[in-house]
C-alpha cells in the first residue's frame, strides 16, 4: 500500500468556499474571471466537469492545466524540462510499464526506499499500488504535463545506461595517439560497460546538436550536462563509483596521463556515430569531488555558413561586404566568449578565399581546417605567440592575415604595421560594442593617429536561439513590451494592423524549449571620415556610437529587436544577451 494517500476532494479556502480548476486558473493569471464565469456556466449547462470543457475549447496551454491540477488537488508539480535522466531509476521500471501507465521514474532514494514519479495522473491510485509492488519502493508522486512524460520516456530511455551501468567496472587500455572511437563498426570497444557509457553520451551529445559536454562529479553522483544552442542543459546522473572509470576511459582516448589527477590536462580524439564525424577537444580540471571534464564538440561535416546564415543583412551586411572587399586596413570583430566571434572569421575567409591571395592565419586553437588557407596554432611554450607569429607572417608574403586576438599593444602594433604595408588583417577584441574596440585599443598604447588610418570597420555581435518552426505561435504582447520594442526602434518599426509576437510552445523535437538552432545579431560600425577623425581625440564609446548611429549605424539590440518583430527570435533572448 502506498505511503501517500491522495483524496480528490478539491482544495477549501480559508472560509469554506471550494475552489474549482477555473478559480485556480484565474488565481494564476492563465483565465480571465469572465472566461472562468462562461466555464461555470456551460458546466451547469451540460454536466460536464470543467476539465473538460476547458480542452476541449482550448482555452489554456497544458503546462497551466496541469500546475491548476496538481494546485485543486494538492499534489506537488515538477516541471520535467530541466529533470535529468537518473540510470538507476530507470532500471527500477520498464519503458513498458512508464509507457503504459504515463508514468516517468524521476529517482530512487535507496536509504528511504523510495522512488520518485512523475505521473500524468496520480489520483490513479491504482497505478501507484502495482509499481510499489513491482517495484519494492514506496512512491513519491508528482503532478507533470502528460507531452512532457511522453517525450522524456522515447529520449530518457534510449540513453538510460541502465544496463551499462549496473555492469559497469573499472577499465584501463592502452593509451596512444590521436583515436577514433567508432560507433559504426563492432568491436572489443564496444563489448566494455564503461566505453559504452562513454560511446552514449557522445552520441546523445551529437544528436542533440551539442556543443559542449560537461561531466562533473558531485558529493554522490556525477552529472551530465550538453550545451544546446547556447544553454546548459543536465540531461543525466551517473553513480559517483563510476566517475574515476569514466574519466581514465576518455583520458586514455585523449592521450592523457590517467595517472595524473592534480594538474589540468588537455587532449582530443575523433568520434563517429552512424550518420557524422566530429572532433572532440578534451580538457580536463581538478576538483573538491574529482576531476571534471569538459568536451568541446567540432563538427567536420556541414560546412561554414556563409554572412547571411549567420543572420548578417541589409546595411550591416553591405557595409562589412564592403569593408572586407578592400586590398588592405583593419577588421575588427567584437563580442564576449562564445559569441560566434570565430564562425564570423572563418565565414569571412571562406568568402576571400581564392588561389589568387595567400591567407595566413594565426589562432588558439584551429578549430575548423579551410582548404587552401595555412592556419597555424599558437605554441606559447615553444615560443610561437600572436606577436611573434604576427611577425613571422610579414615575412611569408600574405595577402590576408588572420590574428585570433589582439591581447596586448604589441600584437596592436603589429597588426597596425601590417595593414600599413598593404595587408588585410582581421582579429577579435573582447568588448561589448564595436564602439567600445577603439577605446579599447587606445588604452593598450595604440597611436591614434595610426588607428584612424588602418581600421576599416569593427563588427559587435551576440549570438540569439531561433524560434522552432516546428511549435512556433503568435502571441499579442502586453503594452509595456510595445513601448520597449518601439522604444528601441523608433522610426525602424512601423507596425500596420494588430502587432504580434513570436515564441515557440516546445515540442518533442525541441526538447520542449521551443528554440532549435541560433542566430547571430550585429552591429557593424564602418570608419568614416566623421569617425577617423574623432579617433584623433581619443573618444569615449558612447561619442563614437552617437556619431555612427547619426550616420545610419543599427545597434545590436535594435537588430535584435527587428529580429524579434520577423518571428526569427523572442524578446526574452535578445534582452538576455544584448541588455546593457
Amino acid at each position: 500500500m502506498p505511503a501517500l494517500r491522495l483524496t480528490k476532494n478539491p482544495g477549501k479556502v480559508a472560509n469554506d468556499v471550494v475552489k474549482t480548476l477555473s478559480d485556480i486558473l484565474v488565481d494564476q493569471g492563465a483565465m480571465t474571471a469572465e472566461a472562468a464565469q462562461k466555464i461555470k456556466f456551460t458546466e451547469v449547462q451540460t454536466g460536464k466537469p470543467q476539465e473538460e470543457i476547458i480542452k476541449l475549447q482550448n482555452l489554456v496551454d497544458e503546462a497551466n492545466l496541469t500546475k491548476a491540477k496538481a494546485t485543486l488537488y494538492n499534489v506537488a508539480f515538477l516541471d520535467l524540462t530541466s529533470v535529468p535522466v537518473a540510470p538507476e531509476a530507470l532500471s527500477a521500471i520498464t519503458q513498458d510499464i512508464a509507457t503504459r501507465f504515463r508514468v516517468f521514474p524521476v529517482s530512487v532514494e535507496p536509504s528511504l526506499k523510495q522512488i520518485v514519479l512523475a505521473m500524468a495522473d496520480p489520483l490513479d491510485l491504482g497505478t501507484i499500488e502495482f509499481i510499489e509492488r513491482k517495484t519494492g519502493f514506496t512512491v513519491k508522486p508528482f503532478w507533470a504535463e502528460p507531452s512532457k512524460i511522453e517525450t522524456l520516456i522515447s529520449t530518457g530511455y534510449a540513453t538510460s545506461l541502465a544496463k551499462e551501468v549496473t555492469e559497469a567496472l573499472r577499465e584501463v587500455g592502452p593509451s596512444g595517439q590521436v583515436r577514433t572511437l567508432d560507433t559504426s563498426r563492432m568491436g572489443l570497444i564496444r563489448e566494455e560497460k564503461v566505453a559504452q557509457i562513454v560511446t552514449h553520451i557522445l552520441g546523445f551529445a551529437v544528436k542533440s546538436r551539442a556543443s559542449d559536454v560537461h561531466i562533473e562529479p558531485q558529493e554522490t553522483s556525477t552529472r551530465v550536462r550538453y550545451r544546446v544552442d547556447g544553454i546548459l542543459q543536465e540531461k543525466l546522473t551517473i553513480p559517483h563509483e563510476l566517475h574515476d572509470a569514466l574519466v581514465s576511459r576518455i583520458k586514455i582516448l585523449s592521450g592523457m596521463k590517467i595517472d595524473e589527477k592534480r594538474v589540468p590536462q588537455d587532449g582530443r580524439f575523433n568520434f563517429r556515430s552512424e550518420t557524422e564525424e566530429v572532433d572532440l577537444r578534451v580538457s580536463t580540471l581538478p576538483t573538491a569531488w574529482g576531476e571534471k571534464v569538459v568536451m568541446r564538440l567540432l563538427k567536420k561535416t556541414g560546412g561554414i555558413p556563409d554572412l547571411t546564415e549567420l543572420g548578417l543583412r541589409g546595411s550591416a551586411l553591405k557595409n562589412l561586404q564592403d569593408n572586407i572587399l578592400r586590398p588592405h586596413g583593419i577588421i575588427l570583430i567584437t563580442g564576449p566568449t562564445g559569441s560566434g566571434k570565430t564562425t564570423t572569421l572563418y565565414s569571412i575567409i571562406s568568402k576571400l578565399n581564392t588561389a589568387k591571395v595567400n591567407i595566413m592565419t594565426l589562432e588558439d586553437p584551429v578549430e575548423y581546417k579551410i582548404p587552401g588557407v595555412n592556419q597555424v596554432q599558437i605554441n606559447p611554450v615553444a615560443g610561437l605567440t600572436f606577436a611573434s607569429g604576427l611577425r613571422s607572417f610579414l615575412r611569408q608574403d600574405p595577402n590576408i592575415i588572420l590574428v585570433g586576438e589582439i591581447r596586448d599593444q604589441e600584437t596592436a602594433d603589429l597588426a597596425i604595421q601590417a595593414s600599413l604595408t598593404g595587408h588585410l588583417v582581421f582579429s577579435t577584441l573582447h568588448t561589448n560594442s564595436a564602439a567600445g574596440a577603439l577605446p579599447r585599443l587606445l588604452d593598450m598604447g595604440a597611436e591614434p593617429f595610426l588607428l584612424s588610418s588602418t581600421i576599416n570597420a569593427i563588427v559587435a555581435q551576440r549570438v540569439v536561439r531561433k524560434i522552432h518552426d516546428g511549435c512556433k505561435i503568435e502571441y499579442a504582447p502586453d503594452n509595456h513590451q510595445i513601448e520597449e520594442v518601439q522604444g528601441v526602434l523608433g522610426n525602424l518599426w512601423q507596425p500596420k494592423g494588430p502587432i504580434k509576437f513570436y515564441k515557440g510552445q516546445g515540442d518533442k523535437d525541441c526538447g520542449q524549449t521551443g528554440y532549435y538552432g541560433r542566430l547571430g545579431i550585429f552591429e557593424v560600425l564602418p570608419v568614416s571620415e566623421k569617425i577617423s577623425r574623432l579617433i584623433v581625440e581619443r573618444p569615449t564609446a558612447a561619442s563614437i556610437e552617437k556619431v555612427a548611429r547619426e550616420e545610419g549605424m543599427i545597434t545590436m539590440k535594435q537588430d535584435g529587436y527587428i529580429k524579434m518583430v520577423d518571428g526569427l527570435t523572442t524578446l526574452e533572448e535578445v534582452l538576455r544577451v544584448a541588455q546593457e
